[in-house]
């Protein structure tokens, strides 16, 4: 699976410059931060920043670095969503909704066995997909999306509580993010 279409529509849902002051984030561009750009070595201005390099950061940090390419080669919808929530979410966090789910589908370890909660998308936490796609075949890609969604889904409802200002973001999270 090439990711150039989750690119393209992560950028289209994102849009250009923003610099609301309500996002602790700062001033982000293509949803770039100026952190993630500084990082990478553009030192511009956000507002110019090239949708070439945005597209450069996105395959590299959020696509290639968390192995969502070896997720793609055997579920795509999984990989789908892992990608969007490691955009607006951080890469551990979408990699530990993988590990959590996969641990609760696993009917108490009679399918597969758990893989700790935390971690990054390593061959420990591959070996179990596989093994719940085997097992649970047809439609398991989509229930496994449903229970990476539903994660997704009230990390932003904590957020919102425990930060007021995030909740000028929450109806947006929840249309465009969830689901």
């Amino acid at each position: 699976m090439d990711p150039t279409d989750l690119i393209d529509e992560l950028i289209a849902r994102e849009g250009g410059y923003v610099a609301n002051p309500a996002d602790k984030g700062g001033p982000t561009c293509f949803g770039i931060t100026q952190a993630v750009a500084h990082a990478h070595g553009y030192t511009g201005a956000m507002a110019r920043l090239p949708r070439v390099t945005a597209v450069a950061i996105y395959h590299a940090d959020y696509w290639t670095a968390p192995g969502l390419d070896q997720v793609a080669a055997v579920a795509p919808l999984v990989a789908a969503e892992l990608f969007d929530t490691g955009v607006n979410m951080g890469v551990g966090t979408a990699a530990g909704f993988l590990r959590r789910a996969l641990n609760a589908l696993n009917r108490g370890g009679a399918d597969y066995r758990d893989i700790p909660a935390a971690g990054a998308i390593d061959p420990a936490a591959l070996a179990a997909l596989k093994a719940f796609l085997h097992v649970r075949r047809t439609g398991a890609q989509a229930v496994l999306v449903k229970a990476l969604d539903a994660l997704q889904g009230e990390r932003y409802l904590a957020l919102a509580e425990q930060r007021p200002a995030d909740e000028a973001f929450l109806y947006g999270w929840l249309a465009n993010r969830v689901g």
